[in-house]
């Protein structure tokens, strides 16, 4: 079964909103991590992101790369700049990588193909989540 991205995205979303009111504390500290981390400096927040995106794929973690695919994308990445992202993944994380990264395409080509693109709010900080946007 193929995994809708947009939909796992919005439904991360959802949880992690949650998990923010429940657990206010520690989901505070990763939030203000998460912003930190990916904020530019002398690296852009989309190249941190594509950053993100590799290590979701090298570690084979779904809901992060849904989460990074949509960010990266939000953040300007092209879709070649995901895809030379997915070859150096691809070289660090050997034969499991490349399987996975597979999944990659299908998530571009679903956040492309979103009525009106992605939507507005992008980042940790996103609806439901934190204050604004990342």
């Amino acid at each position: 079964m193929e995994t809708n991205y947009p939909e796992r995205h919005h439904e991360l979303q959802t949880v992690l909103g949650k998990m923010r009111r429940e657990i206010a504390g520690p989901m505070s500290g990763f939030e203000h991590l998460h912003k930190e981390a990916v904020s530019g400096g002398e690296l852009s927040g989309k190249h941190k992101e594509l950053i993100a995106l590799a290590i979701a794929i090298a570690l084979r973690c779904d809901d992060c790369l849904a989460w990074h695919v949509h960010d990266a994308m939000r953040a300007g990445a092209s879709r070649q700049e995901i895809l030379e992202t997915v070859s150096v993944a691809v070289m660090m994380g050997g034969g499991p990588a490349v399987v996975y990264a597979c999944h990659v395409f299908d998530a571009i080509e679903q956040f492309e193909g979103r009525d009106g693109g992605l939507p507005s709010a992008s980042g940790f900080l996103s609806a439901g989540v934190g204050r604004g946007a990342a």
